[in-house]
């Protein structure tokens, strides 16, 4: 179901999380679960994983991950306060050492010159308190295709979070 990157991803995530002590969650918009489900994808996933938020609609981050409308309204739902606040959300939502979060717009419809297909935000939150942002540009490569890149770019988020 999922490449062999995706999965070689994964398990080295899983693998890093498990050796540390972490937990993991991800509140997910654009790629609609696909990150938790890699994640529990892998046998023995769930001594790592704590659960996932998937947050399609302006109201579900709202309701469930605590995204102030305030932010929705002033920067929309793709932007970089949007996914920090759902990342920290989700965070405080759940008992993950970490909490990934993407937004974006995967296409084929939906983009903007501001927010064109394929820009996706994403963070990673931090029981220390981190917060950190990616911006990606994936381009109009198909719907499908910038699911699998968010997918991956999280994936590595997740590694870069845990060093």
């Amino acid at each position: 179901m999922f490449s062999p990157e995706i999965i070689k991803l994964t398990t080295e995530v899983l693998q890093m999380a498990r050796d540390k002590g972490y937990h993991l969650a991800a509140a997910e918009s654009c790629t609609g679960g696909l990150i938790m489900g890699a994640l529990t994808d892998i046998a023995g996933s769930s001594d790592v994983v704590d659960r996932g938020f998937v947050t399609y609609t302006n109201r579900a981050k709202m309701e469930v991950l605590a995204v102030d409308g305030k932010i929705i309204k002033a920067h929309g739902a793709v932007s970089t306060e949007c996914a920090k606040a759902m990342a920290t959300g989700a965070l405080k939502a759940s008992a993950a050492s970490f909490a990934v979060s993407v937004t974006g717009v995967a296409g084929p419809g939906g983009g903007t010159i501001e927010k064109p297909v394929g820009l996706v935000h994403m963070a990673i939150a931090g029981r220390d308190g981190t917060v950190l942002h990616e911006k990606h540009l994936f381009g109009e490569i198909g719907r499908d295709k910038v699911r699998e890149a968010t997918v991956i770019a999280a994936l590595k988020l997740f590694q870069r979070a845990m060093i």
